[in-house]
């Protein structure tokens, strides 16, 4: 028998670190399969007690792995923790499980990828990447039918920097994690004009970091 190849050995290792991925899943949180709900979810944080913390966490950086909503974690966050804390929490939790999907992409490469995106996923972000270029990502954390997880594996296979998906990941999921921790903590219980000044500042966000997303794509592509 033949020595295995680097790719075949890539493969090997991507494999198992997925196998691990879910083995922990399952074991920390297993009631969450039959009940994906922010209920459910809010339930899980406070049997943490006083962990309850790491646990909101870790279910966001698990959100880089397993294909459930990030949303319903956020949701849950606000329940548990109120508006500042319950998005200090989530934004967290999010820009590590980016991290390290970024850090696994880069490090195992394609194998490890083709594991964790389907082919239909796949071929929608390498459309993206090749359309736009890799100065586009923070553009991209805007556009809906791409999702988080998608960009941050497609990002460890460009030459993108660091630092690059750093600020565009950690700027870009800002406004869509406020929002949904908002929702959780009760907001929805706003009168009408708060609810219209809420809706407002978040366009503005919003508006405001496509912007500036949109001109320091266009000097990434520009020297790249």
């Amino acid at each position: 028998m033949g020595r295995l190849s680097a790719a075949q050995h890539a493969s090997i290792r991507a494999a198992l670190l997925v196998a691990v991925v879910w083995g922990v899943a399952v074991v920390l949180f297993i009631g969450l399969f039959e009940d994906p709900s922010p209920e459910a979810f809010k339930n899980l944080v406070i049997s943490w007690g006083e962990w309850g913390v790491l646990a909101a966490i870790l279910l966001m950086v698990l959100h880089s792995f397993l294909p459930f909503p990030a949303e319903l974690v956020a949701l849950a966050n606000g329940m548990c923790f109120g508006p500042l804390w319950g998005t200090v929490i989530t934004w967290v939790g999010a820009m590590l499980g980016a991290m390290l999907a970024f850090a696994l992409s880069r490090r195992f490469g394609r194998p490890f990828v083709d594991r964790m995106l389907t082919r239909r996923s796949w071929s929608l972000v390498d459309e993206w990447l090749t359309r736009h270029g890799a100065g586009s990502f923070f553009v991209s954390r805007f556009i809906p039918v791409i999702a988080f997880n998608l960009i941050n594996y497609a990002a460890g296979l460009t030459r993108l920097s660091w630092w690059t998906f750093l600020w565009t990941t950690a700027i870009g999921i800002l406004p869509m994690t406020v929002l949904m921790v908002l929702l959780g903590a009760g907001m929805h219980e706003l009168p009408l004009w708060q609810w219209l000044l809420l809706i407002v500042g978040g366009l503005a966000l919003w508006l405001v970091a496509h912007w500036i997303g949109a001109r320091r794509a266009r000097k990434i592509d520009r020297s790249a």
